[in-house]
Formats: C-alpha cells, sequence, structure tokens
C-alpha cells in the first residue's frame, strides 16, 4: 500500500524513528543493496511505529513524498543529513557470500555420477603437448606458472575449483596452440579469468590480475587474449574437474561426520598439487579425486581405525564408486602421496635458504637441516 505525506512535520512529531534498522528481527537495504544497521549521513530505511515519539538526537531534512503502511506499523524513508548529538550512526555493510547448500537429490543419485564420468574425458588433452605443438615451453615453465597461479587464487580467497578449473583451460589452450614462452603468464592470467568468472559470486577484475603480473601484461591486452583462448576452446568452459566427484565419492564412504571437513580440506590441497604438475594432466579428473581421497583418509588413518565398517578394502570401495581398475588406483594414490612429499621436501628447501641467507648459516649446517625434516611417511604429514 502507497501514500503519499501530506505533513511531514506534523507526522514526525508523533511518531519515534528508531535510528537503528533492525527491529523484530528485521533487516533493511540502503539504496546500494548494503545491509545497514546503523546509517547516517546517508539515504537509509528506519521502522516506525505510531506508539513512539520523535527522538530527541535526529534532525531530519527533506523527508521523501512516499511510504509503505499497513495496519500497525510504517516504513519512511528518510534523508539523515544532520545529528544534534555526538553520537556516531555508523553503516555496517556486510560482504557475505550466499552459498547454495549441498542437495542430496543430486549428490546421491546414481546417474549423476554416471554422466560426469561419461563427459569427463572429452575436456582432457588428449597428449603431451610438450613432445609436439610446445616447442618454446618445457614441464618446469608450466610448474612455475601454475605455481604461481595457485598462490594468486588463494591469496584471493578463490573457490577452490577455480585452479583446478584454469588449469584445464591452460593444458586444453597449449595443447593446439604453439605459445611463446613469454606469453605464459598471460594465458595463466586469461584462464584464471575465465574460471573465475564461471566460478565465483565475485570474479577476478583485469585489473587485479594485471597488478599480480607486476603490470607486465595490460587489461586490454588480457581481454583480447581471452576471446583467443575463448575461440580455441570452442567455447567450452563447464569442463569437469576432480573436485566435481569430491561429494559424490565421500558421501558414498563410511566416513565419521566430524572428520568429513578434514577429509575435505586435504582432498582439495592434493587436487591442487596435481594441477600443478604435469603427469596428471592427462588423468581423467574421476581418477585424481578418487586417488586424493584415498590418500587423504590414509593420511588421517582413518582406514585403520575401524576395519569392520568399510568391509571392502578402502580402495575396492574407491574403485568401485568410479568405476576404476584397483591397480590403476593404487598407482595413481601413491604418486599423488610422492608428489605431495616431493613438494613439502621443495618448501623446506626454500625455507632453509631463506633461513640461511637471513641468518648467514654455513653450508653443513644446511645439509643436516635438510636431511633432519625429510618425511619417512605420509602419514607424518598434516595439512
Amino acid at each position: 500500500m502507497q501514500g503519499r505525506l501530506e505533513n511531514a512535520p506534523d507526522l514526525a512529531k508523533r511518531m519515534k524513528v528508531e535510528a537503528h534498522c533492525v527491529e523484530r528481527g528485521k533487516k533493511f537495504s540502503t539504496r546500494r543493496g548494503r545491509t545497514t544497521l546503523y546509517g547516517a549521513p546517508a539515504v537509509s530505511l528506519f521502522y516506525a511505529s505510531k506508539r513512539l515519539s520523535l527522538p530527541s538526537f535526529c534532525k531530519f531534512f527533506a523527508l521523501q513524498r512516499r511510504f509503505y503502511a499497513s495496519e500497525r506499523e510504517k516504513i519512511l524513508l528518510f534523508d539523515l543529513s544532520e545529528s544534534t548529538s555526538t553520537m556516531e550512526l555508523l553503516c555496517l555493510e556486510m560482504d557475505t557470500i550466499i552459498r547454495a547448500r549441498p542437495d542430496p537429490n543430486l549428490l546421491c543419485d546414481d546417474r549423476v555420477l554416471q554422466s560426469l564420468l561419461t563427459i569427463e574425458e572429452r575436456f582432457l588433452p588428449q597428449y603431451s603437448y610438450f613432445k609436439g605443438v610446445q616447442k618454446d615451453i618445457q614441464p618446469f615453465m608450466r610448474r612455475m606458472v601454475a605455481t604461481w597461479m595457485l598462490e594468486v587464487c588463494e591469496e584471493q580467497k578463490c573457490e577452490e575449483e577455480v585452479f583446478p578449473l584454469a588449469m584445464n583451460y591452460l593444458d586444453r589452450f597449449l595443447a593446439v596452440v604453439p605459445t611463446k614462452k613469454c606469453n605464459l603468464q598471460l594465458l595463466g592470467a586469461v584462464c584464471m579469468f575465465l574460471a573465475s568468472k564461471l566460478k565465483e559470486t565475485r570474479p577476478l577484475t583485469a585489473e587485479k590480475l594485471c597488478i599480480y603480473t607486476d603490470n607486465s601484461i595490460r587489461p586490454q591486452e588480457l581481454l583480447e587474449w581471452e576471446l583467443v583462448v575463448l575461440g580455441k576452446l570452442k567455447w567450452n568452459l563447464a569442463a569437469v574437474t576432480p573436485n566435481d566427484f569430491i561429494e559424490h565419492i565421500v558421501r558414498r564412504l563410511p566416513l565419521p561426520e566430524d572428520k568429513l571437513a578434514l577429509i575435505r580440506k586435504h582432498v582439495q590441497t592434493f587436487i591442487a598439487l596435481c594441477a600443478t604438475d604435469f603427469r596428471f594432466a592427462m588423468y581423467p579428473p574421476s581418477m585424481i579425486a578418487t586417488g586424493s581421497v584415498g590418500a587423504a583418509i590414509c593420511g588421517l588413518q582413518l582406514d585403520s581405525a575401524d576395519q569392520s565398517q568399510w568391509g571392502d578394502n578402502l580402495t575396492d570401495l574407491l574403485a568401485k564408486i568410479t568405476n576404476t581398475e584397483v591397480d590403476v588406483l593404487k598407482e595413481c594414490q601413491e604418486q599423488i602421496e610422492r608428489v605431495l612429499v616431493s613438494s613439502l621436501r621443495e618448501g623446506r628447501q626454500q625455507q632453509q635458504q631463506q633461513q640461511q641467507t637471513q641468518r648467514g648459516t654455513s653450508g653443513k649446517g644446511m645439509d643436516e637441516l635438510d636431511q633432519s625434516s625429510t618425511p619417512t611417511d605420509v602419514r607424518d604429514v598434516n595439512l
């Protein structure tokens, strides 16, 4: 119901306007679409009741002509331009991201899992592009740009799916287009740009990505390459990634509820490590996801907690879920564990080199630290 305020001063005198936007659990929004608790000086919405009187600390100007009325309450739109009190009116803007809850109708339906297994290989490079297509790019260069992309995604707190999807775009592009090594970082930025548009609520901007390249590329250049990459990928961006299989696998395993969050964290870490290593580029996403789940459960020693709840061996059960051969799955899981140990060793060596530079430690001390810090078993690693 809408009406016009014919005598705004008289109406304000016999109504107290509470200077907050939460009354009886209600929240009102400003024109900018932000959640506002105390908003001034700004256009704000206030709760008004006929039974209350005007507060003394508020002075209102330019009362809007329209209001919305009901039987017991009215909501008035005021422009609060002055306050006769020293009390500050603050605006609380909450940048919350709304996420959809997991749908059990999709995650527990075998048809959805079978559809993912059917189409997953459509989005994989068919052969090693380093042996044929690429002449100027070497595997270590891909690893360097992949590590940089992972650091950008982590610093920007991107969704877990963004980085594996971006690496899928990068591998598919390099499999068909010869690329100079001077354009590899630009290609990585474009792939992150596209993946964030598909998976993020607030995608990465071209300007922000250019800053992460130390302004070695321009936003216009990134946008031009975006069209090139889209054309070479034939606009097939909804690729299946290992992250798409995590919930399907986890929900079919007898796992303790209090450990699910930790298991997901470990699995996502393993998937990110696999994405940085070219040896996994042509592995089906379901195999990487299954091997990562197996490595996470073994690393947390959940498979040995209660053997009776598994029935079958863990590897056999995982192989049945994704229709994977047991021997192939075991090899994949062992390779993932080796990549983790190697990555941890490299990280420790880099950290020790930095400490040696800062403290001036001797080479002998460096060797002793390296020998004592090498993990002997993936079970000793806690992510």
